[in-house]
């Protein structure tokens, strides 16, 4: 991977207390959809995962929406997207996301975001890949995961060797530029060799 063509945005199904959340989802979405990048997301229409979907289609963009069967009712399923995977389970939703994504963002969401980034961060401390790894830190939302994973490397449950390679970035303006020069970086160093995505019965 040196080029960054496709964005897999993690985020919640409701729109939380602040309204800078869903502000920041829309503008995520318009920013992808300018960059020309396809937004690969969990296919739901409410909260987060509605706004940054709906506003990268409403700003030209591309958007693959991915589905587990049994979430199409209570998530709301966008029928209107450019491409609709359903899956039969959850395990096939991450995996088919994973597959299909350059660069991995989580804005603000509830346990299953939160599931969904530190596999992502967890694969890439295995070496499973090196795709970017971003938490949408609106208005600190991601300040007590930053504080537990240093606590982690304070304990030594985070060493030498395996570190958790994590970029934060709090203004949601900076997010696409900050991918973008990631992945250049790594193409220029050489840090994408063998990046592609490991086998699916290796990971």
């Amino acid at each position: 991977m040196t080029e960054l063509t496709s964005v897999c945005v993690y985020c919640g199904s409701g729109s939380g207390v602040d309204p800078a959340y869903e502000a920041a989802a829309i503008e995520l979405g318009r920013q992808i959809a300018e960059a020309g990048l396809n937004l690969i997301y969990g296919g739901g229409s409410v909260g987060l995962m509605g706004a940054v979907a709906r506003s990268t289609l409403e700003n030209g963009g591309h958007v693959t929406g991915v589905i587990p069967r049994f979430l199409k009712q209570r998530e709301v399923m966008m029928e209107n997207v450019s491409e609709l995977i359903v899956t039969d389970d959850m395990h096939q939703r991450k995996r088919t996301m994973f597959e299909r994504a350059d660069a991995f963002v989580a804005l603000p969401g509830g346990i299953g975001t939160l599931e969904e980034v530190v596999e992502m961060m967890t694969w890439g401390q295995l070496g499973r890949h090196r795709r970017p790894v971003l938490l949408a830190n609106i208005n600190g939302f991601w300040d007590p995961l930053e504080r537990l994973l240093e606590h982690m490397e304070q304990e030594a449950f985070i060493r030498e060797g395996f570190e958790v390679d994590y970029q934060m970035c709090a203004d949601v303006a900076q997010i696409i530029p900050t991918l973008q020069r990631t992945c250049a970086q790594a193409a220029l160093t050489g840090r994408d060799k063998g990046a592609d995505v490991a086998p699916v019965d290796n990971l």
